[in-house]
C-alpha cells in the first residue's frame, strides 16, 4: 500500500542504544469497546504473515511475534484501560470516539537506516502503524516506545503543534520507563505475563546536563529523549500538588488548547491550578539533587552512579562562589550542587536578577528534606552522616513559548547568572 504519512517520528536507538506510585486505579469509560478489535486494512504494507491479538496485529514477527503482543496488550491495559488514555484503536479523524476500533499494525522489518523503530500514521484511517527492527521487537525500550508514539498520536492534540514537537521523545520514553518499572502497570504486566524491567535512566544526561532548558530538542546535544523523569515526578506527585497525579500527562494533552501552539509547560500550569509552572519545575530539581521522585529503581541507580556524574557548575569567586557561564541554567534548568558540610548549620544566600527558585537538600539516612530559600536566602540543620546540596533553578515567572528544536537564537537558551555564599559548608567539586 502506498504510504501518506501525516508525520513520522524516529527512534534514535542505534545497536548498542520518596513515596512510590500505587497501583493504577482504572479509568470508567463512557461506552466499552469490543473486546476484538478489527483489523486495520489501511495501514503499512499489508502482508500474509502476521499474529493477531485483541488490540494488535504483528506482521512478519517470527519468533518475537507472541512476546511482542503480550507485551504491547499490557501498555494498553495499562495505559488506555488503567490509566484512561484514548485508545489506539479509535481512529483520529473520529470526534464521537464511538468507533469503530480498529488493530494497531506492527511491522517487523529488518533495517531503518540505523534507527531501531519508527511510528508512521496514515491521514485517511486517521490511524498509527509502527516498523520495529526485528531484533528489537520484543523489547520493550523499543516496541513499547513506538507504541508510546502511537498513543501520543492518538491523543490528537499535540500533533502539528510546533511547540510540543521536542515533547513527543520525552513522552515515549516516558510510556515506555512507566510500563516497564511503575507499579502503576504492575498489574498489567503481570496480566500479560511481563516481569518488571530495568529503567533506561541516563543520570549523566539527566543531571550531568540539568543546566539545560527542560526538554532540548538540538541535535546530538539535547536532553529530550532523556528528560522523561519530569513526567515521572508529576505522575507520582510526590510534593502532593493539587491537580497532579497519575493522571497529569493525559490531562496536559485533554486541556490542551487546540491548535494553540503552546507549550508543555502552559498547560501544566493549568491543569496543577494553584500551583505554577515554575514552582513544581523548581521542587522537580530539588527532589533530582538525590533522584527523590517515587522511582525505586532511579534512585537506586543514583546511589550507584552519583560519585561519577558532573557537577562542575560553578567556580570559587571571591567570598563565595559564581556559575560557570557555560552551565547557567536555561529556561527551566538547574545546577545541583553538592556540599561539603563543615558544621550542624549550612546557611546559603544566593544572588540573582531573574526569578529562580533555590533549595537545600538535605539526604538523612530514611529520608530526603527540603528548605525553600525565600528570596534566595536561608539555613537548615545538618546531622552528622548526612549529605547536602544547594539548587537553583531557573523558574520565570512569566513562561516562555519556546520550540525545543529552534533554540539557537530563543530567550528560553538563555543563561541564568548567579552567585552565591555559604556558611558552614563549601561546594564540593569547586
Amino acid at each position: 500500500m502506498a504510504r501518506s504519512d501525516l508525520f513520522s517520528v524516529f527512534l534514535a536507538l542505534t545497536v548498542g542504544g520518596g513515596a512510590l506510585p500505587q497501583h493504577g486505579t482504572p479509568v470508567e469509560r463512557a461506552a466499552a469497546p469490543p473486546a476484538t478489535f478489527s483489523p486495520q486494512p489501511s495501514t503499512g504494507p499489508g502482508g500474509s504473515d502476521y499474529k493477531d491479538s485483541a488490540h494488535f496485529r504483528v506482521y512478519d514477527g517470527a519468533s518475537a511475534a507472541d512476546q511482542a503482543l503480550e507485551m504491547l496488550e499490557g501498555a494498553y491495559e495499562c495505559f488506555v484501560n488503567t490509566l484512561g488514555w484514548r485508545s489506539s484503536g479509535l481512529s483520529f479523524n473520529d470526534e464521537t470516539d464511538a468507533g469503530p476500533y480498529y488493530k494497531l499494525n506492527v511491522y517487523s522489518v529488518s533495517a531503518l537506516g540505523g534507527a531501531a523503530g519508527v511510528m508512521h500514521s496514515e491521514a485517511g484511517p486517521g490511524a498509527a502503524w509502527l516498523e520495529v527492527v526485528g531484533d528489537y521487537l520484543a523489547t520493550p525500550t523499543v516496541t513499547v516506545h513506538e507504541y508510546g508514539h502511537a498513543l501520543h498520536y492518538h491523543q490528537k492534540t499535540w500533533v502539528n503543534q510546533g511547540a510540543t514537537g521536542a515533547w513527543w521523545e520525552t513522552v515515549a520514553n516516558w510510556v515506555a520507563d512507566t510500563y516497564s518499572t511503575s507499579p502503576l502497570c504492575a498489574d498489567a504486566r503481570a496480566a500479560h505475563n511481563q516481569a518488571e524491567g530495568t529503567s533506561q535512566l541516563e543520570l549523566d544526561k539527566v543531571i550531568g546536563d540539568s543546566f539545560q532548558v527542560i526538554v532540548d530538542g538540538t541535535p546530538e546535544s539535547g536532553n529530550y529523549y532523556q528528560a522523561w523523569p519530569f513526567l515521572t515526578y508529576l505522575t507520582n506527585n510526590p510534593d502532593g500538588f493539587a491537580g497532579l497525579g497519575q493522571d497529569t500527562l493525559r490531562q496536559m494533552m485533554v486541556q490542551y488548547e487546540a491548535d494553540s501552539n503552546e507549550t508543555p509547560l502552559h498547560v501544566l500550569q493549568r491543569v496543577a491550578g494553584n500551583v505554577t509552572a515554575g514552582d513544581i519545575v523548581g521542587r522537580y530539581w530539588a527532589r533530582m539533587a538525590y533522584v527523590d521522585i517515587g522511582h525505586a529503581q532511579a534512585q537506586a541507580a543514583f546511589e550507584q552512579e552519583k560519585d561519577t556524574l558532573n557537577y562542575a557548575n560553578v567556580d570559587a569567586s571571591g567570598d563565595g562562589y559564581a556559575v560557570k557561564p557555560t552551565r547557567a541554567p536555561r529556561y527551566m534548568g538547574a545546577n545541583i550542587i553538592p556540599l561539603a558540610v563543615e558544621g550542624a548549620t549550612v546557611e546559603a544566600v544566593v544572588s540573582c536578577s531573574g526569578s529562580f527558585t533555590a533549595t537545600l537538600a538535605i539526604k538523612g539516612a530514611d529520608a530526603v528534606r527540603y528548605v525553600a530559600l525565600e528570596n534566595g536566602a536561608g539555613s537548615a540543620e545538618v546531622a552528622s552522616g548526612e549529605e547536602a546540596s544547594l539548587v537553583v533553578a531557573n523558574t520565570p515567572q512569566e513562561l516562555i513559548q519556546y520550540n525545543g528544536f529552534q533554540l539557537e537564537s530563543s530567550q528560553a537558551n538563555v543563561g541564568m547568572d548567579y552567585s552565591f555564599t555559604l556558611t558552614g559548608a563549601t561546594v564540593a567539586s569547586a
